[in-house]
């Protein structure tokens, strides 16, 4: 079977405008009651998004739901496991790390209204709290252009749209897991006085890209350490690629401003190669930013969220 994009959960478009990230922690007392949880919620959840379709038509509402390797191993200790899915740990380069953060399951929220993403959890959180608790909540939202806080258009290195999917979704490499995802999510936060005081022509150099027109740089007008340059990934001589739906978060009045990544890939070992890259060349976003959190979890396909519902994976 082929990548069909129609089967899986939304990972490969649509970074959206206003948009909620959530990651919560399996409280584990109680293993065989977690499990059975688990189903009830999956079940759940898709109705929830069923009737949200519905009420707030033409909100262009997107989820992805997803599981960490720590999660999978307890809710589903005798089912196969993707190839790829482990647990994601600190990596570090010469001057600086990217730090691992807990996480059993991620929720990946995006619409035209804010308020659809409130209803949204509001239903969500009944069915979670009793055996969950929330790592981390961060609301994002799309900045002038689709920007990057930073004022560089974001996601200029995804694939095309019509290509999108192929780099997303997992194939039948993986058959029991096609149509899955791997996600890493990835909290930064930025020192936006350091960066605001570059003139736009250090910015430009840093970045890889004009600020304005967006245009690639040359390579030699480029910093050594520019992201577009530190980011990339090459396997085999091919260069790979994965699909981006970073987007800005920011308490302004509290300097609290940052950049949630968070990347789709068919393969996780490509978005891994691509931090470690980032680490071991010191891109240059990383002298004025500090990593948060970050953790891999597999999204399951939607045919694959029915089997956890009906409970074929315990």
């Amino acid at each position: 079977m082929s990548v069909k994009p129609e089967l899986a959960q939304d990972v490969w478009k649509d970074a959206g405008k206003n948009v909620l990230f959530t990651t919560f922690e399996l409280k584990r007392e109680d293993q065989a009651k977690d499990q059975e949880a688990i189903q009830d919620f999956v079940d759940r959840y898709q109705a929830i998004i069923r009737s949200m379709r519905i009420r707030a038509d033409g909100e262009n509402l997107r989820t992805a739901l997803g599981f960490s390797n720590a999660a999978w191993d307890y809710l589903f200790p005798d089912a196969p496991k993707p190839k790829e899915l482990e647990t994601y740990n600190t990596l570090k380069g010469p001057k600086y790390t990217m730090p691992a953060s807990k996480g059993d399951i991620f929720i990946h929220l995006r619409a035209d209204s804010e308020a659809v993403l409130y209803e949204m959890m509001s239903q969500i959180r009944l069915f979670l709290k009793d055996f969950t608790t929330v790592v981390d909540e961060t609301k994002g939202f799309r900045y002038f252009e689709g920007r990057a806080i930073i004022g560089f258009i974001d996601g200029t290195e995804n694939p095309q749209m019509e290509d999108a999917a192929d780099y997303a979704i997992i194939g039948d490499e993986d058959s029991f897991f096609e149509n899955g995802s791997y996600a890493f999510a990835q909290k930064w936060h930025h020192n936006m006085d350091i960066w605001n005081h570059l003139t736009t022509e250090t910015q430009e150099k840093a970045v890889g890209r004009k600020k304005f027109s967006d245009l690639e740089l040359e390579d030699e007008d480029k910093f050594k350490n520019a992201h577009n340059v530190t980011s990339q990934a090459t396997i085999n001589g091919v260069e790979q690629k994965i699909v981006r739906m970073n987007v800005p978060y920011s308490d302004p009045a509290s300097d609290n401003t940052g950049t949630y990544f968070i990347g789709y890939a068919r393969h996780w070992t490509v978005t891994k190669t691509m931090l470690q890259n980032m680490l071991d060349q010191n891109d240059y976003l990383l002298s004025f930013s500090d990593i948060l959190s970050g953790q891999v979890y597999f999204i399951p396909s939607r045919p694959l969220l029915d089997k956890i519902a009906d409970g074929e994976l315990n």
